[in-house]
């Protein structure tokens, strides 16, 4: 019972006074007519009047709410786990109020994330079609044109199949990245993690893009000569896709006659930095912060002087948070740009390669 009275609800209170006043002065104005008011019989009838108008209420609204507060909790799903004693009502709605909140604030975060997902849903459609459509109606330029009457033209015909076939090979650029991404993000892309050589994992993707290098007159070095080995954990497929793709980019985008270097160097006691460093053009800070979205590119032209799938930064992105790792971007319009990646180290050169962990999907 003390605990009971303990919780007296303030709300229960205040009416049951108010009752007991009316009834009270209702009473003593009858027996006032009836010349029998005694202020002693007066006051115990108040207090009568008042105790009992509060027990009365007060079991009345609180079977009443609380019969409200069980609908509550048995309706709203997210409260099931909850338990509801049903023993005072300001408890309970405190309770209640304080789990609703909870619970509000809870749907609003998920509906502004299906509002997000909803957007990024939208652009993501509306790129893949943008990326795709131009090699597709490019192919089908050529083939209509050879169709008119061109391929009887030796020259014409083979001149326009070449660029026929450029055009499917971009679209199966594109759809490649789109597996990749798709792997990546979902967690079912394995990655066969191992002790490697960064040192010469670098150096073969320097052999693999010289040719396009020496295009352009651009020189692929080191920062310095590397002696020894420098050990590494990770998916060595995976680091040779972020490194070439990372160093393709300078390569695009540097100056004729310039310069790509990329540096290695010891960030913490477990972690080495590797950074990919060019003279180009650089990059306007407003664009940093999306460099690594999907599709997204600087430049927003519809003849882009330099192709690609619009998905490679996002890709190397991706693997280097499945190898629980960050890439950093900093560049300044016409000075250059650089782009670095954190890499675990390791001693252990002999391990056999292992299936150690899948991609995980990114936050």
């Amino acid at each position: 019972m003390a605990a009971n009275f303990k919780n007296v609800n303030p709300f229960v209170l205040r009416y049951a006074l108010y009752v007991s006043l009316v009834v009270t002065v209702f009473v003593t104005s009858l027996l006032y007519i009836l010349g029998l008011s005694e202020p002693l019989i007066i006051g115990a009838f108040f207090i009568l009047s008042l105790i009992s108008s509060f027990l009365i209420l007060r079991v009345g609204i609180e079977n009443y709410v609380l019969k409200l507060i069980k609908e509550v909790y048995s309706e709203v799903s997210l409260l099931e786990g909850i338990r509801f004693t049903g023993s005072s009502v300001s408890t309970d709605l405190e309770s209640l109020t304080s789990d609703i909140e909870k619970f509000a604030r809870g749907k609003k975060i998920e509906i502004e994330t299906l509002k997000i997902r909803e957007e990024y849903r939208k652009d993501f459609l509306g790129n893949v079609a943008h990326e795709m459509k131009t090699p597709l109606f490019t192919i089908q330029g050529y083939i209509l044109t050879l169709l008119d009457g061109a391929m009887q033209d030796k020259k014409v015909r083979k001149k326009y199949l070449e660029r026929a076939n450029k055009s499917v090979d971009r679209l199966l650029y594109i759809v490649k990245d789109l597996d990749t991404i798709t792997r990546l993000e979902s967690g079912s892309q394995k990655l066969y993690m191992q002790p490697m050589d960064i040192v010469e994992l670098i150096e073969s993707v320097f052999e693999m893009l010289e040719m396009k290098a020496a295009k352009k007159d651009i020189t692929l070095v080191f920062d310095k000569v590397y002696e020894h080995p420098v050990w590494v954990n990770g998916d060595a497929e995976k680091l040779e896709h972020v490194l070439s793709n990372l160093i393709e980019n300078s390569i695009k985008y540097g100056h004729q006659g310039g310069t790509t270097e990329v540096t290695i160097e010891e960030l913490t006691k477990d972690k080495l930095i590797v950074r990919v460093t060019d003279n180009g053009d650089g990059i306007a800070k407003e664009h940093l912060p999306r460099l690594f979205e999907r599709f997204y590119r600087v430049d927003k032209s519809g003849s882009r002087k330099e192709g690609g799938s619009g998905l490679g930064l996002s890709i190397v992105k991706h693997i280097a948070e499945a190898h629980g790792e960050r890439i950093y971007v900093e560049s300044e319009p016409g000075v250059g740009s650089e782009f670095s990646f954190t890499l675990q180290k390791t001693e252990n050169s002999s391990s056999k390669s292992t299936p150690e962990l899948k991609a995980s999907s990114p936050e």
